[in-house]
């Protein structure tokens, strides 16, 4: 019976979320939390949606609270997200450093390295992974072009020359 009632309130949550009501589906997820305090799936959704909000520290609690229980990628490449936004790219970096410990090519996790790694101001090392990534997956060189975080650098020659 519970369990039904866990998928039926994920499921809402989830409807929720593709209506593009994340506030709707945050309350879908709080009443998962609230039966299931650990619940995986719910932290991992509660999370994303915090970090749509721009409220990054409590996202990063879901998702601390999703990696005490397992190794998770994604948990992992979210919390590294929610640690960029807020200026601490070292953590950041660390976070999508242990996802590439598992997946050495996730070239979600090298592109946001890139741009922590940028942002930090270690520019030379930045570039040199999105040279990378761009490698693995053209896409990431128009999105590279239009990332926030590289506007600083868009007119170094080394940006151009792994852009166009």
């Amino acid at each position: 019976m519970m369990s039904e009632s866990i998928e039926s309130l994920l499921k809402s949550g989830q409807t929720s979320l593709n209506l593009g009501n994340p506030k709707d589906a945050m309350v879908f997820y709080d009443q998962v939390l609230a039966i299931d305090p650990q619940h995986i799936e719910a932290l991992l959704k509660k999370g994303h949606i915090l970090g749509k909000l721009a409220r990054y520290q409590q996202a990063i609690i879901h998702y601390d609270n999703v990696l005490s229980q397992e190794e998770n990628l994604l948990a992992l490449l979210n919390k590294g997200l929610a640690h960029h936004y807020i200026g601490q790219c070292d953590v950041a970096i660390d976070c999508f450093d242990k996802v590439l410990k598992d997946k050495p090519k996730n070239t979600t996790a090298l592109y946001n390295k890139a741009s922590s790694l940028v942002k930090s101001g270690r520019i030379d090392d930045g570039l040199k992974i999105l040279s990378d990534v761009i490698k693995l997956d053209f896409s990431f060189k128009a999105k590279a072009k239009s990332d926030i975080d590289f506007e600083g650098i868009r007119k170094l020659n080394e940006f151009k020359e792994i852009t166009i």
